[in-house]
């Protein structure tokens, strides 16, 4: 007879409403070894990223292949180019950094 039960008190969590269910939050879940959490993200387009750093298209085009400051850039397929949120985050820092140090100097 316990298994009856256990297979009742089943089907009323499955057919709870998403709200009554019990989360599980980020810190709580096991972190997975090796597995960096912002490659989860989805990926940036070149317009994407062209509004993040208010420049052109062709700007993100340009220094996504051959000109300096280089972006970090994921080539995808036949010219589709994509970007890590984190990658450009993580430019625009250098740069302002950069920059820091240019001051500094004059």
């Amino acid at each position: 007879m316990q298994p009856l039960q256990e297979s009742r008190e089943f089907s009323s969590f499955a057919r709870s409403p998403i709200a009554e269910r019990p989360s599980t939050s980020q810190s709580e879940a096991p972190a997975q070894a090796g597995v960096d959490r912002s490659d989860a993200l989805p990926l940036l387009t070149p317009e994407d990223v062209a509004r993040r750093l208010n420049v052109s298209r062709d700007w993100v085009w340009d220094h996504s292949s051959r000109k300096s400051p280089y972006l970090p850039v994921i080539r995808v397929s036949d010219g589709a180019l994509r970007y890590r949120v984190s990658q450009i985050e993580e430019f625009v820092n250098e740069r302002e950094r950069l920059s820091a140090l240019r001051r500094k100097r004059r």
